[in-house]
């Protein structure tokens, strides 16, 4: 087998790893609670040892916010391969939809049981450091070469990278804190052309 091929099966392995160690987190918390399971608990659940859970995460936090990571880095390499006459706002609107729904989040409401464990997780301070350690990069490359920008001299870019992902965590706050039965993708559309239009205050629209 050539080296490369090789090198490319391992990065899957260690994806589907990650993946794997997020998912068993994320089905703990829903079985157990936030409060009721450890490192080893995750591990446990995935199939690998403590040793190999550490190699990738450094806490169950970790574990929980890798999902917000890929699906920002997913959404990037998405948008690089939008259709150049689409407009701005909506190419990012159409790239972040498609790894959520890839990733398993439901478009309809999730139990009451799980929307207290996902505000409790997202109140606590060790998911805020672990959700600080998170990057925009990838976003902010992909927005500067489909606008012509400098990701390092021009600040449009990251700008909307920041505005992307402000949005993003607006339209999951949404879907966690009230009974809104409007599907997570329809959301996110009205956002983005919300943007797209300067975000007009409601009584102008």
């Amino acid at each position: 087998m050539p080296e490369e091929q090789r090198s490319g099966l391992r990065e899957r392995k260690k994806l589907d790893t990650r993946k794997a160690l997020s998912d068993a987190a994320l089905e703990l918390m829903f079985e157990r609670g936030l409060d009721n399971f450890v490192r080893e608990d995750v591990a446990a659940r995935a199939g690998v040892s403590l040793r190999t859970f550490s190699n990738y995460f450094a806490s169950k936090y970790d574990a929980l916010a890798y999902r917000v990571n890929y699906r920002i880095r997913r959404s990037a390499e998405l948008l690089r391969g939008r259709p150049a006459e689409e407009p701005l706002w909506t190419a990012i609107a159409e790239a972040l939809i498609e790894p959520l729904r890839d990733d398993g989040v439901p478009f309809g409401r999730p139990t009451d049981e799980q929307i207290l464990e996902v505000r409790k997780l997202n109140a606590t301070p060790e998911m805020q450091v672990a959700l600080a350690r998170n990057t925009v990069d990838d976003l902010v490359e992909a927005i500067a070469e489909r606008t012509g920008t400098d990701p390092k001299a021009d600040l449009y870019p990251r700008l909307a990278a920041n505005v992307t992902v402000g949005a993003l965590n607006a339209v999951l706050h949404r879907y966690v804190q009230t009974d809104a039965s409007v599907a997570m993708s329809s959301a996110l559309r009205e956002v983005f052309a919300d943007i797209a239009q300067g975000l007009p205050p409601p009584s102008d629209r």
